[in-house]
């Protein structure tokens, strides 16, 4: 598999709030999360907002008991999509939040910073082929997405 992984933390209002996380296209996407934390906590308390009590909703691929725990300490509260594996049994034990309204919200913030993203020709066919000006232009579009809020306000 060619390419890399991106993941972008955002928020409701369809503002990219953490710096991206990358990785190689055939890398596994759940342990992205896991990196992407340090980066959220310290912009965070650079901005000046806090984390505690907010809610991050997440696909059914971020399922993990490490993913749940470091979003857990980070005083979050994960509203992750239960993959069930292939379970023929119900898993043991007080079951994780899940609210499916919240998990609904998903499609209408990072799918719409997506297709925002793809409005970018030059990142949507990557014309680069040094990775440093690939991400440049990743975090140039970002910033774009987010000045679209201030501008037409």
């Amino acid at each position: 598999m060619k390419g890399d992984k991106v993941v972008a933390l955002c928020d409701r209002n369809c503002n990219v709030i953490a710096p991206m996380v990358f990785a190689p296209g055939n890398k596994n996407e759940s342990p992205l999360i896991r990196k992407a934390m340090g980066p959220l906590k310290r912009i965070a308390k650079t901005v000046g907002f806090t984390l505690v009590g907010s809610i991050m909703s997440l696909d059914g691929v971020y399922d993990c008991r490490a993913n749940r725990k470091k979003i857990f300490n980070a005083g979050m509260k994960p509203n992750i999509n239960p993959n069930k594996r292939n379970r023929k049994k119900s898993k043991r034990g007080r079951k994780p939040m899940f609210d499916c309204n919240i998990f609904k919200e998903r499609f209408r913030t990072i799918e719409r910073i997506f297709a925002w993203e793809d409005k970018f020709k030059r990142l949507l066919l990557r014309f680069e082929r040094i990775s440093a000006h690939h991400y440049g232009m990743k975090y140039i579009a970002y910033a774009m997405i987010n000045l679209r809020r201030f501008c037409n306000g």
